[in-house]
């Protein structure tokens, strides 16, 4: 989903057994080692059927490689495509492939692959992002390095969803057990895992590229933020990749043993309406909820201020941002006309979130300012990922929500009516259509058109926009200050 749905991250159901790959997650400190935190742990290692990004996080451009890539600037560069080709139509790419790159496992990599991973998506996938790869016709060998991709369409979003978890690229040896043993290309492979605590990512001997200046990264995952700031504070761990809590910033701004570098992110924290349910169905309900909710207030509560106010699913990185933010500004009394015009009292919602610090904290503020409009909503934290996902995320059985939409360029998920949100527009659905088979300067129209759109509907409403504030010893750097892909790309981190 675009559902860091942290949204810090979205991942599926608990697998039972341990991880194969192994069951001890402990590493000798070292030069070589690199200890990172985070608040959200993969449910397994499978991210073509596990939703969410806590899984690519750890595993894309680290484990898995794409034929290209997100820079840290957000710009698609090549990866295991070292150039490519497009026909004057915009409907046939050509890859001309690196040479001599093999997978953990032994096996070459070569354009068989791609076609193999390519229409893999289309027919083994079961996540929501999937659809992105529905416009690809067919995937022809050329030669071992070439692979030529034939679109059905043109689309000015394809070559961008291969930057994805989408474009990971998998040997036909690999794919046997890949909830516990993913094959990559990668500078690392997983070495082992502990669950509720740690993965361990060692070199991968056989890699193509640079050799990652990091022989080991442990992955350690911490529940709760202030253990994960302890961790730091007592030399547990090197990094933490997005810190979750601004109050414990200046704890570490005055420490000279830190850095702390605040980006931006893709990072939507939103405020779901289920558009399936009475009276959550009717414009004017929603409009009433998102008129009730003051967002500078919930910002600065969860966050002190910092991050964005954005208003719609789009953040300043991508081409179409407008500041949609002022549209619906707070306004109580606003919020109870609508809700009377719309003949509804003494509303009681379920507010189901996960549980995470910035959702809980969040939740408390809305639930206080929906109050003071006559709603009552009644908070409902649930066990994340494995318990939000099923309940809310995949059977949709909630009324409110609110969850951190990671995913680059998301939007595109109110342009289906079986999404989560229960949003059901064809205008926006046209717009989405016409936007990604248009020229680039129709698609930045469209998109913007497509905004304009699901705010006016007040399909959501977007509380803010997460800043990524990453904290990190000084020895440690080329850590990116902006998270603008499902990963925390650990390929330009080295010693200082």
């Amino acid at each position: 989903m675009k559902a860091r749905s942290t949204a810090a991250a979205l991942a599926l159901l608990l697998v039972t057994s341990g991880c194969s790959a192994g069951s001890s997650a402990s590493v000798s400190p070292g030069p070589d080692t690199l200890s990172v935190g985070y608040t959200a742990e993969p449910a397994n290692f499978d991210f073509t059927r596990s939703d969410g990004v806590a899984i690519p996080q750890a595993l894309l451009y680290n484990v898995y490689e794409g034929l290209v890539k997100l820079d840290p600037q957000g710009r698609i560069v090549p990866l295991l495509a070292k150039s490519w080709t497009i026909s004057p139509d915009r409907k046939t790419y050509d890859f001309q492939l690196q040479q001599g790159v093999k997978f953990s496992n032994g096996a070459p990599f070569t354009a068989s692959d791609v076609q193999f991973s390519l229409m893999r998506v289309k027919t083994d996938w079961t996540i929501s992002l999937k659809s992105a790869m529905d416009v690809v016709d067919h995937v022809e060998v050329v030669a071992p390095d070439h692979a030529r991709v034939v679109l059905s369409k043109p689309s000015n979003g394809w070559l961008f969803s291969l930057t994805s978890r989408l474009g990971a690229m998998f040997s036909p040896t690999g794919v046997a057990d890949l909830a516990n043993h993913p094959v990559g290309t990668g500078p690392y492979e997983v070495a082992s895992r502990r669950r509720g605590d740690s993965i361990v990512l060692r070199e991968n001997p056989r890699y193509w590229g640079r050799k990652p200046a990091y022989r080991t990264v442990v992955l350690k995952y911490f529940a709760d933020p202030t253990a994960l700031n302890n961790a730091l504070l007592s030399n547990g761990i090197d990094v933490i990749s997005n810190l979750t809590s601004a109050d414990s910033i200046p704890q570490f701004q005055g420490d000279d043993r830190f850095t702390v570098q605040q980006g931006t992110t893709n990072s939507e924290v939103t405020l779901a309406f289920n558009g399936r349910r009475a009276p959550l169905n009717d414009v004017r309900v929603r409009r009433a909820l998102t008129y009730a909710i003051d967002r500078k207030a919930v910002l600065d509560l969860v966050f002190n201020g910092r991050g964005t106010l954005i208003g719609s699913m789009v953040p300043p990185t991508d081409p179409w941002y407008e500041d949609l933010s002022k549209v619906y500004s707070y306004d109580p009394a606003k919020a109870k006309q609508l809700l009377a015009e719309a003949g509804v009292h003494d509303l009681k919602l379920r507010l189901r979130i996960p549980n995470l610090p910035y959702a809980v904290s969040a939740a408390q503020v809305v639930q206080s300012q929906l109050a003071d409009v006559g709603v009552t909503a009644t908070i409902e934290p649930l066990d994340f990922p494995a318990v939000w996902l099923k309940q809310v995320f995949t059977d949709h059985d909630y009324d409110l929500s609110i969850i951190q939409h990671v995913e680059a360029r998301d939007i595109s998920t109110f342009g289906k009516p079986k999404y989560y949100w229960g949003y059901d527009s064809k205008r926006v659905q046209q717009l989405l259509a016409a936007a990604d088979s248009g020229t680039p300067q129709e698609q930045v129209a469209d998109m913007k058109e497509v905004a304009r759109q699901i705010n006016t509907d007040a399909a959501a409403d977007w509380l803010f926009l997460f800043p990524n504030v990453v904290v990190a010893k000084k020895k440690v750097t080329g850590l990116a200050r902006n998270q603008v892909s499902e990963s925390f790309d650990l390929t330009g981190v080295r010693p200082a």
